[in-house]
């Protein structure tokens, strides 16, 4: 009994156990049921053997001590993991027990001490940095390094409103009610938003963009299709594409089945009764709900699928509460919730894919707004590029099948205009003319672009006739979306899928890939995403960026098209991170950079209110220095432009502006927002570089003829939101977010954003069998 009481500490001495009868087994010493057995012999001697460690060796680790001694067990220390820091000590696997002041129970195996000779107690490893401090007893190396390091100074997390709301949520059982309770609110805020003023309010003649939506439902229910677009066009004639004139009529049929006074044709000009604002309101939210929050919660649900839930509900609510697309859509007026919403739907279909069903949904999105062609470029690169990807056999089938599909889609969508539904075919040239106003001009209100923040020096209507500013902002385009089309084109061509060569493989092994190259990656399967994935939301930003800044005839509004992209890779992106900074920048500078439109339609509280609830639920903070104290060259930058910005407003509210002058705060407004979207429009070239440099570099593409070693791994969304590492890959790797520090290592990273692949897992494209191919 005396060995067995040597091994307990003076402090447990009430949790010691009486004799018992027991097996001679040690698992049933330390048992908890064996504690409770009755006395059958008084005799019976409990034997607990010490347990004490030895240095680990190269060779064996069987114990040197005698056979017949079962007194102590000898178990190896397990040598330092080689990415420790070189000063630790060995005893880092130590942990101290607990103070004496501490209250928490100890349990029936604690009674037994496993501390070795000639070391001190250890603490348990759950023990609390305040506990430590508070034990008054011996304190083993690591404990006094955990007591410095508790002293020190640590990074700070720092923690949305977002994140916080959305744990509490999970923590109160309440996981399934955040997504309906997330709409609930960004519905909720939408018409709080829309109970104020709007583009147009009480202004007569014309009104505003409000009017403009009610006339053309007005007019498309009363004259035949072939009229729509060129009737009274001197008063907000129909310039968008059919599909918006669909939603206008079906809306103009409901409300008019409510009350026709409203939509009377040419006697309900101007009308802004309380009733038929209400409606108009209504029809906003209704498609709003339809196409762009289910398309959000599928993105979440797809894009982030290997993410935490609660990732997951925080990207939904950052996409949910944009400001710019609140302030526009339910604010101003229009219907651009409609446009962006089908464009996610085709992204998440190419997630997925789906290739077919995601160029149906860019062919309605190109239907019900023109601004969609931002996204041309990118997209239709994207398609080729993976239809030279595929291979000669899926590739060509996937092509002819894309082609098809639209050219049925736009038929459909402009069936009315054409014969025999139309008089002629003029009717269907019509719309076109209408869509592409280049009579205008380049530009009419103060755009934050090129054009508008040149013409301060140059002043362009003076020096070119329109048509030769048409021809250079059309090469300037294209020359800005260029790197997007030829980055997916490259990689698409690199690791395109080439003929079997029969000479080199064996029967079955070129049956099997003639099946895997015609089958498996045959555009329609869920399996067969590609490596070009992570470049698209890169492309999109690039080419719609480089429309916006570059285009012919742009508005204010534009915007949203580039802050869509944007928007979805911050989504992703880590708190803190160069995607999180620059997204929150280029969203705040937006809405400023619309402020002389929501100053003119009243919209100042909304303004104010809204930019600084979406800052408040990302916990953006941009005057926070890092850990060093030193403010990044981005912190700087931000820290520069909120200071204009700020300063803008403040000169504009107390100082009038000169009446030589009268547009110099517009002026300024765009002198301040268009550096920050042209610094944006290189960061995405930038960016493409390196995701594409990740996905495999820039060498030549591989001479192999076996196409399951030419096919990169199938590409899924796993790899574009990895799931976080574990603990231990925590401690070994790089606390970043890939998208957002620039690095492009095979290592394990936390966190990685939207857009970006394993660099490690696609730089090396494993065969499928060992006997057929080369590797690269």
């Amino acid at each position: 009994m005396d060995d067995f009481q040597s091994h307990l500490p003076e402090e447990s001495s009430s949790l010691r156990p009486k004799t018992h009868e027991r097996t001679p087994s040690f698992l049933s010493n330390t048992s908890a049921n064996s504690f409770a057995r009755p006395i059958h012999s008084p005799q019976a001697r409990i034997h607990t053997p010490s347990l004490r460690h030895r240095p680990s060796t190269p060779g064996s680790s069987r114990s040197n001590v005698s056979t017949g001694d079962h007194s102590e067990i000898i178990s190896p220390v397990p040598r330092r993991h080689h990415q420790l820091q070189a000063h630790e000590s060995r005893h880092w696997l130590d942990t101290p027990p607990l103070p004496p002041s501490s209250t928490r129970a100890g349990s029936p195996s604690s009674a037994i001490s496993t501390t070795s000779p000639g070391r001190g107690p250890r603490l348990k490893h759950t023990l609390s940095f305040s506990s430590m401090a508070s034990y008054d007893g011996p304190v083993s190396a690591t404990a006094s390094y955990r007591l410095r390091m508790s002293h020190e100074k640590r990074p700070v997390v720092e923690d949305s409103m977002a994140r916080r709301w959305v744990r509490w949520m999970h923590k109160q059982n309440l996981k399934h009610w955040v997504v309906p309770c997330a709409v609930l609110i960004s519905t909720l805020v939408k018409w709080c938003i829309g109970l104020g003023s709007y583009s147009g309010h009480a202004t007569p003649p014309m009104y505003g963009d409000y009017e403009a939506q009610r006339h053309w439902m007005e007019l498309t229910i009363h004259l035949p299709p072939s009229q729509w677009y060129n009737y009274d066009l001197e008063y907000w004639g129909l310039d968008y594409p059919p599909l918006t004139a669909y939603v206008s009529w079906l809306c103009g049929i409901v409300g008019n089945w409510i009350d026709p006074s409203w939509f009377a044709l040419d006697q309900s000009r101007g009308i802004e009764t309380p009733e038929s604002k209400v409606y108009m309101r209504a029809t906003v939210m209704a498609f709003d709900a339809l196409v762009y929050v289910s398309a959000v919660i599928m993105f979440t649900r797809i894009w982030h699928q290997t993410r935490s839930s609660r990732s997951q509900h925080v990207a939904l609510l950052t996409l949910l509460l944009q400001p710019a697309l609140l302030l526009i859509d339910f604010g101003h007026f229009q219907y651009n919730s409609v446009m962006l919403g089908f464009t996610l739907y085709a992204l998440n279909c190419f997630a997925m894919g789906q290739d077919i069903l995601g160029a149906v949904y860019f062919c309605l999105s190109l239907g019900f707004k023109q601004m969609a062609l931002y996204y041309a470029p990118a997209i239709g690169s994207y398609l080729l590029a993976k239809c030279v990807f595929l291979g000669p056999v899926a590739g060509r089938k996937l092509f002819i099948n894309l082609a098809l599909v639209t050219s049925v889609t736009f038929l459909l969508l402009f069936l009315p205009f054409v014969p025999p539904f139309a008089p002629s075919l003029t009717a269907a040239l019509q719309p076109i003319k209408r869509i592409f106003p280049f009579a205008r001009g380049l530009f009419e209100d103060k755009v934050a672009n090129f054009w508008c923040a040149s013409n301060v020096v140059i002043k362009w209507k003076r020096w070119m006739s329109t048509g030769g500013l048409v021809k250079l902002s059309t090469a300037l385009t294209a020359l800005g979306f260029l790197p997007s089309v030829v980055g997916l084109g490259w990689y698409g061509w690199k690791y395109r899928v080439k003929p079997v060569d029969t000479t080199q493989d064996t029967a079955a092994t070129v049956t099997e890939n003639k099946v895997d190259s015609a089958t498996k990656y045959n555009g329609n399967d869920a399996s067969s995403t590609t490596a070009l994935l992570p470049l698209l939301p890169y492309a999109l930003l690039n080419a719609s960026m480089s429309f916006f800044l570059f285009s012919f005839q742009v508005h204010e509004k534009t915007i949203l098209v580039p802050l869509l992209p944007l928007t979805l890779l911050l989504s992703g992106s880590s708190h803190g991170s160069e995607v999180f900074e620059i997204g929150m920048l280029v969203n705040n500078v937006a809405v400023f950079s619309m402020w002389p439109l929501l100053k003119r339609d009243g919209l100042a509280i909304p303004y104010i209110a809204i930019t600084l609830l979406w800052n408040r639920l990302m916990g953006y903070n941009p005057f926070r220095v890092g850990n060093n104290g030193k403010p990044s060259p981005l912190q700087c930058l931000s820290i520069t432009i909120y200071a204009a910005a700020f300063a803008l407003h403040l000169i504009e509210t107390i100082i009038p502006p000169p009446r030589s002058l009268p547009d110099i705060f517009p002026v300024l407004n765009v002198l301040i927002s268009t550096p920050v979207f042209a610094l944006t429009w290189l960061w995405s070239i930038k960016r493409s570089v390196e995701v594409g440099w990740a996905i495999g570099g820039l060498g030549s593409s591989s001479s192999t003829t076996n196409p399951a070693s030419a096919i990169p791994p199938s590409f899924n969304s796993s790899h574009v939101f990895p799931r976080r590492s574990t603990v231990t890959d925590r401690k070994t790797s790089i606390s970043s977010s890939i998208a957002g520090d620039g690095d492009t290592g095979g290592r394990q990273f936390r966190t990685r954003s939207l857009g970006f692949a394993r660099g490690a897992s696609l730089k090396q494209l494993p065969s499928r069998t060992a006997s057929a191919g080369t590797t690269r």
